[in-house]
């Protein structure tokens, strides 16, 4: 059964059983502690957690889901992989325990005609938490299971939490034994390879708080609402149906290995570390595919860091194999054509994919040429001093810095005779994990900080906005935060956060900065609006100072938004989408957003492309928008379901989540785009868009900036008076000016480089001179002296070896020259071989020289430089140069 087929009877059986069935949230987790949806539930724990009202009691999906803790794993065992699906079924306070069982047991067992999987119920064993006896129960007396293929285990393995307080609950594990070639009896408690786990039921019955590791925590009591979060791994089951070994031979990543093999010439099951390296390359290219299908781009930090990290080990792996040209292309279109039934968004955006893929593989191959380089020198001082191990910093610095993997910084190491101090290595590269653990873990305890949000929210429910029709309206306050906490009242003075049950403030989201304005309450108090979140799902929290009067629970209020900054920024976010489209009409659908914020009056706009955009594109992207404002067309906004939407080709931005309702505005005939913003009503009422520039922010990423409306009228009338001056200064006109100013920096060019070559030929006439009148000092010819202040340091460096070229070849020869450059000393000392072999090497004197000058300096035997801070220890440098001359002749 094909993976694909494997995903459509999942959704199938639970949709029939009154389960709604929810599309896969994006990979970009929706979640400030995540950066990367790693489970299932992930797109359901507002639900779980309390801070949303889940729209259905029962749901199903297939979440698409990356994990790279135990990325340097992928490859060598039979289940680790970094891009998987994630099967769930989830009941809100609906069907609990025996649902959940019956259910699974129903799916996994029933045959392949009737809609179910078809697996043999004697090959299934199940495992409970230790003191679960109802589910044993359910699973002997309801299902009827053996009771020796029921087996207890503990906390670690059959308890759940998301590790933080919470809801909590025991699990039940259903697992496949794939016979006696795969280990020994015993049951899944003995062998977890023979036994593989395919589906995991996790009854959250309990609440539990605060505490560290998966078992260190106490139980508070029984949830109100009893929950089911399940999850069946996609690819274990897709390797039991396909009855192969591991999940990296299963249908969707077995034709990426056969692919790799035709690229490299390397057989699949010759060798163990082959393998190991088609594998790497099989799930890497997967996962590097579906994320850039979702938006991520590679970078340096992050998920861009992640994806970067991903790629460089398949092309690095692709190496290993033998391949050496470019292999991306021929393996992303692999990867498209095995995803592509199961999600066909991958397929629409091929070119986007292709292009950043292909973008970074080039990147790559350069990293690694320069990685090699740096690699070789390290190499060369490692021998030049003696040593026969590369530094474990040094193997570090190569992997962290170049994306250099550890296992080519080992192989090149041997093949020039030296090891890797891999221990220092690993300690490095574990202080690194440790670091970003800690952090990580910093990270999650925010969500104790919305437990005073959820609160509000519980108590009054969700803040109606009303800011699309409304610019003011009348309130009620149902929640008052000082320094985050409930506080009853608010005084004169006080930062203050306000709920309202009904706002016309707009808050900060989908790249609009939120209103600002006033709210006045019925008891005279005034607070002035600075800010507004939604720190939880549908309530608005109004930051702000309390300028007069007391702020208190239930009291009224008249909200009036600063009108004139909600104009400003609602002219730049339509820009904004016109913009978008613009871009795309250009430059194709590779242009995706991937960013934007809109600000009073002007804008930002982030969007996908390998290469900057010509000066000439960008024109013309801007003359398109504004001829867009002077159509007039109208702007409008309409509710309608995620499938309306994409029938009707509205846009949707990378990684933004929507829910099922989606508001959609339209611009016109122009543009059609998902947005939760504010914007303007006509396209007359923009004005006038003023794109500014364009420039990179990470890899395969532009920023086009832009000013809107009376901004941009400001700005352009600033130029025109800039313009007007340089007419008037060069007596042309306007469209006279680069022609003009383009000769007059060349003349000034050319006159620079007549100067400096007067400069240089009077400095060098110098040179006779001092060659001649260079004094003898035990058979060493020793030239030295001060030169005119002033003089630049390629100067003295063309000046020294001009002298040392004047000294017979045969006698040892040593020319030591200062000069003082805007007050600070400098020196350029110069010895020919017939010095060298006597001892006296430039770097060394130099460095005396650059001590007495308060400063240092280095280089080469044959020429060195130096410097620094006191001119008037120039005579005391030359003559400690000419005393070191004097000891080594």
């Amino acid at each position: 059964m094909e993976s694909a087929e494997i995903r459509r009877r999942w959704l199938s059986f639970f949709e029939k059983r009154g389960h709604t069935v929810v599309p896969s949230a994006s990979l970009i987790a929706d979640d400030p502690t995540l950066l990367l949806v790693p489970a299932g539930m992930v797109p359901f724990k507002p639900y779980f957690l309390g801070e949303v009202a889940p729209p259905h009691p029962r749901a199903v999906s297939v979440q698409k889901c990356v994990r790279t803790p135990d990325i340097e794993e992928v490859g060598k065992t039979t289940r680790h992989g970094t891009f998987f699906q994630m099967c769930g079924n989830f009941s809100f306070g609906d069907y609990f325990k025996e649902g959940a069982i019956t259910l699974a047991w129903e799916l996994l067992t029933s045959s392949v005609a009737d809609g179910g999987y078809g697996l043999d119920p004697e090959r299934l064993w199940i495992t409970v938490y230790e003191q679960d006896d109802e589910a044993e129960r359910i699973w002997r007396d309801v299902v009827g299971v053996p009771a020796e293929r029921i087996q207890r285990l503990g906390m670690g393995p059959n308890f759940w939490s998301m590790g933080v307080p919470g809801p909590c609950g025991p699990c039940s594990e259903i697992n496949y034994d794939r016979g006696p070639e795969f280990g020994p009896e015993g049951g899944p408690a003995v062998n977890d390879e023979r036994y593989v786990e395919l589906w995991n039921l996790v009854f959250m019955q309990y609440e539990r708080g605060a505490g560290e590791g998966k078992e260190d925590f106490p139980i508070l009591g029984e949830l109100p609402a009893k929950n089911i979060d399940t999850g069946l791994g996609l690819e274990r089951l897709a390797m039991v149906l396909q009855g192969v070994r591991n999940m990296y031979e299963t249908d969707t990543l077995r034709a990426v290995i056969d692919r790799a093999v035709e690229l490299t010439g390397v057989a699949y099951g010759a060798a163990g570390d082959s393998d190991v390296s088609l594998r790497v390359v099989a799930d890497h290219m997967r996962t590097s595919v579906m994320l850039i299908g979702d938006g991520v781009t590679p970078g340096n930090e992050g998920r861009g860091y992640v994806l970067r990290r991903i790629m460089r080990r398949a092309v690095r792996n692709m190496r290993i194999l033998g391949a050496t040209g470019e292999v991306v292309g021929d393996l992303v279109d692999v990867v498209l054509g095995t995803m592509g039934e199961q999600y066909p968004d991958l397929l629409t955006d091929r070119r986007r994919i292709e292009t950043v893929a292909l973008a970074e593989e080039a990147a790559f191959l350069k990293t690694l040429k320069a990685g090699t380089n740096i690699l070789d020198t390290a190499v060369t001082e490692t021998k030049s001093s003696g040593g026969s191990v590369l530094a474990g910093d040094k193997a570090f610095l190569l992997h962290d810095t170049w994306g250099f993997p550890i296992d080519l910084t080992l192989e090149m190491a041997a093949e020039q005779g030296l090891s890797v101090d891999e221990a220092g290595f690993r300690r490095l590269m574990k202080e690194q994990r440790e670091r970003a653990k800690a952090d990580a873990r910093a990270k999650k305890q925010g969500h104790a900080d919305l437990s005073a949000y959820r609160q509000v929210a519980d108590s009054a429910g969700p803040s109606e906005f009303i800011g699309y029709a409304h610019t003011s309206g009348e309130a009620t306050v149902v929640g008052v935060l000082v320094d985050g906490v409930p506080a009853p009242a608010a005084t004169e003075g006080d930062e203050v956060e306000i709920v309202l049950d009904r706002t016309p403030f707009y808050a900060e989201g989908g790249g609009q900065l939120a209103d600002t304005g006033r709210i006045r309450l019925s008891s005279g108090a005034v607070v002035e609006v600075r800010d507004v979140q939604q720190p939880v799902p549908g309530v608005f929290v109004h930051k702000g100072v309390v300028q007069v009067g007391e702020v208190t629970l239930g009291a009224a209020a008249d909200c009036r938004i600063d009108l004139a900054r909600r104009r400003a920024i609602a002219r730049a976010h339509s820009a904004t989408h016109l913009t978008h489209q613009a871009l795309r009409d250009a430059l194709g659908p590779t242009a995706a957003q991937a960013g934007s914020e809109n600000s009073p009056g002007r804008f930002r706009f982030d969007f996908g492309s390998p290469t900057a955009v010509p000066g000439t594109v960008l024109a013309d992207v801007e003359q398109k928008i504004n001829e867009v404002l002077a159509r007039e067309l109208d702007v409008t906004a309409e509710v309608m379901s995620m499938d309306e939407a994409r029938k009707q080709g509205a846009i949707a931005e990378f990684g933004e989540k929507y829910g099922e309702r989606v508001r959609v505005v339209t611009i016109g005939d122009y543009s059609k785009e998902l947005c939760g913003g504010t914007h303007v009503h006509n396209t007359a009422q923009l004005g006038l868009v003023k794109l500014l520039g364009e420039s990179s922010i990470g890899s395969g990423v532009r920023r086009v900036e832009a000013l809107v409306g009376a901004d941009a009228y400001r700005f352009l009338a600033r130029e025109h008076t800039v313009v007007a001056q340089l007419t008037e200064l060069v007596k042309g006109r306007p469209e006279e000016l680069p022609e003009r100013i383009s000769g007059m920096l060349t003349r000034l060019r050319d006159a620079e480089k007549e100067i400096e070559r007067f400069r240089a030929q009077k400095v060098l006439e110098a040179a006779g001179g001092l060659a001649s009148a260079a004094q003898d000092i035990g058979g060493v010819a020793f030239a030295a002296g001060r030169v005119p202040d002033g003089t630049t340091a390629d100067d003295l460096r063309r000046l020294v070896l001009d002298v040392r070229g004047r000294i017979p070849g045969e006698r040892a020869a040593v020319v030591a020259l200062f000069t003082v450059v805007n007050g600070r000393p400098l020196t350029v000392v110069a010895t020919n071989e017939a010095a060298r072999e006597r001892g006296l090497k430039a770097g060394d004197l130099v460095r005396v020289a650059a001590k007495a000058l308060g400063g240092g300096g280095g280089g080469k035997p044959d020429v060195a430089q130096g410097g620094g801070q006191d001119p008037a220890a120039v005579d005391e440098a030359l003559a400690a140069v000419e005393r070191l001359v004097a000891e080594a002749a």
